[in-house]
């Protein structure tokens, strides 16, 4: 392969890649040390409570974490048999049950390969990453679908040192496969082996001592973190607060670089002290840049798992609504909980941490999750799918008229993930949905699913992607796709997002079907009418219009045409002549024309 690829020479993305074309065409590619972390454990792991300040409660703290979090230390026998076990049990299970948490005691590990199929987390358990270092790979690889890496969603790596054996670690993921508190004493490539198709990706809180290799990849988000080098782009790779990022470029080639984030919030984590397991909670930073980490114990604060209800996959919603009213936070250990009422989180300050994508479904059109207008809620880490009964909403943030002042302490969700339809039957009006203000979502995939089961127009209707309804919102990393109306609707004042991918939904079955008045379909994401004030960094809109191909969308955007609502770095793309834009903004930039899937570009707007 060249040593300098270059856009051009990565291979042509396309939008069948998810739904019937299983191959892909090779192409040139372009701090504080824990000590005594206990014995070695087995599975299932026992969590010790610390006690408990609030007295007796009627539902216990802390506890067993379940068979499917498994966790070593570098004592414990055939650690690469166990990541071999799982990882062919879920390397092709897409839709399946399994979810597995696989967790390191602080220490250093030799000659690991960990590789990572659907529902599987990794994590170090020290305070931070250089604590728990694995002499080898957690690796994301596409062999099991002839090298084509666009499927390769719901998996993490969090909190560990990596020296990878090549020199380089593999990550080849797509969407809704976060890349958090890692340290790659080397470089990372973000193309599976033979550099076929990749839609992915974020990474946040990292440090890449190498070059970043993203070769195929359509589309990356990098947050807080420090790179040795940056290889090349294809569509849309933006960064904010990262060290070693490139400068800003785009169009040509499209790199959007923003010095700092605005504001940001690491994710809650799972880590030791001594013997006993606890949560961090990472503080607020205001336009960071960087890693969190980089100066050993990362600032934040922490809780004893005895203030946790460590939820097994069994416990109705009454259980864990229980647990919230007495004062519990909710640890969410691996596996499918079925909701037959909405889990209410109204007490300030409430952790919900998920481990190994435990996956929430609601039953009977209830709302999986809601939360109330109170400071400090931090939501991470869980799938929510959507049942086969039309639910009005899968997650709220805040109720309607929200209006509280949460600037100081903002709700917080991350990695938290919505699905409608692919795993079986489901349908959702609007997916998620923001009222409280200040709000930060930072990494969500919102998803109607183009393949699997129970996928159709109808089929799993789901009409708004995210509505986002509370002022001063701001959003990192946001991937909606192919909702039936509005992927993204922002009726709020003051919102941000610093990076967009979209993809309109597939399977439209005719021009009428998405007709939006006189406009000809409805934008990826739209800014209200009456907004003032909105900016947004970085957003990228595809169609693929494959049931009919003669489909035109107007725009992939938009917004009021004013002074205080501006975006910086938009595009749209039409992938393979599947349907094409008009414009890319309102009436703004070229019409995509032909089959040769060439973005359309506009700098700034207005």
């Amino acid at each position: 392969m060249p040593s300098s690829p270059t856009p051009s020479s990565a291979p042509e993305p396309s939008g069948v890649r998810r739904r019937s074309l299983l191959g892909a065409t090779a192409a040139a590619p372009v701090l504080a040390s824990l000590a005594g972390a206990g014995p070695a454990a087995a599975s299932p792991v026992t969590a010790s409570a610390v006690g408990s300040p609030d007295g007796p409660r009627a539902l216990p703290g802390g506890g067993d974490l379940g068979p499917n979090v498994i966790v070593f230390d570098p004592s414990t026998a055939n650690i690469q048999g166990r990541l071999d076990e799982i990882f062919k049990q879920q390397e092709s299970a897409q839709f399946g049950t399994g979810r597995y948490a696989l967790l390191f005691k602080p220490g250093t590990y030799h000659g690991l390969n960990a590789q990572l199929g659907f529902y599987t987390s990794v994590a170090g358990l020290g305070l931070s990453p250089d604590d728990t270092t694995i002499n080898g790979d957690v690796t994301v690889d596409a062999g099991w679908f002839d090298g084509n890496a666009t499927q390769n969603f719901w998996r993490s790596a969090e909190n560990l040192a990596l020296v990878p054996v090549s020199g380089t670690n593999r990550w080849a993921v797509s969407q809704a496969a976060p890349f958090r508190r890692m340290h790659v004493r080397g470089g990372l490539n973000l193309a599976p082996d033979g550099y076929g198709w990749a839609s992915g990706g974020y990474i946040a809180d990292s440090r890449i001592d190498g070059t970043v290799g993203p070769y195929s990849q359509q589309q990356w988000y990098t947050r807080d973190s420090s790179v040795g080098g940056w290889l090349n782009a294809v569509w849309n790779m933006v960064f904010s607060g990262v060290e070693g990022a490139p400068a800003q470029s785009f169009p040509e080639p499209p790199y959007t670089t923003l010095e700092t984030t605005p504001v940001s919030r690491e994710k809650p984590f799972l880590y030791l002290d001594g013997d006993e397991y606890r949560v961090f909670l990472p503080e607020k930073r205001t336009d960071a840049r960087g890693v969190s980490w980089g100066n050993g114990t990362p600032r934040g604060t922490s809780l004893p798992l005895s203030q946790f209800y460590v939820a097994k996959p069994g416990d109705p919603a009454a259980t864990l609504n229980q647990a919230l009213e007495e004062g519990l936070h909710l640890l969410l250990t691996p596996g499918i909980y079925h909701l037959d009422r909405t889990v209410e989180v109204n007490r300030a300050g409430t952790v919900v941490l998920g481990l190994g994508y435990a996956t929430l479904i609601p039953e009977g059109g209830v709302t999986a999750v809601k939360v109330a207008d109170v400071d400090g809620v931090r939501l991470a880490g869980f799938l929510v799918d959507a049942g086969p009964v039309n639910s009005p909403t899968l997650l709220e943030i805040g109720p309607e008229g929200a209006s509280a002042d949460h600037s100081a302490n903002p709700v917080t969700v991350q990695d938290v993930f919505v699905r409608i339809g692919g795993a079986g039957p489901g349908k959702a009006t609007t997916s998620l949905v923001v009222n409280s203000r200040h709000t930060i979502v930072d990494h969500t995939w919102v998803w109607r699913a183009d393949h699997g089961d129970g996928v159709g127009w109808e089929t799993n209707r789901a009409d708004y992607g995210v509505v986002v309804n509370g002022d001063d919102v701001l959003m990192t990393g946001l991937f909606v796709e192919h909702f039936n109306k509005y992927d993204v609707q922002w009726n709020g004042e003051r919102g941000r997002t610093v990076f967009f991918q979209n993809e309109k939904a597939y399977d439209a079955p005719d021009q009428a079907a998405i007709q939006n008045g006189s406009v000809k379909g409805y934008a990826a994401y739209k800014v209200g009418d009456d907004v003032t004030e909105h900016e947004g960094w970085g957003l990228g809109s595809y169609c693929y219009y494959n049931v009919n191909p003669s489909i035109v969308q107007h725009h992939g955007f938009a917004a009021p045409n004013r002074s205080g609502v501006r975006f910086h770095g938009l595009l749209v793309v039409s992938l393979g002549g599947n349907g094409q834009y008009e414009c890319v903004i309102n009436d703004t930039g070229s019409p995509t024309s032909g089959t040769d899937t060439v973005p359309s570009k506009v700098v700034q707007y207005p």
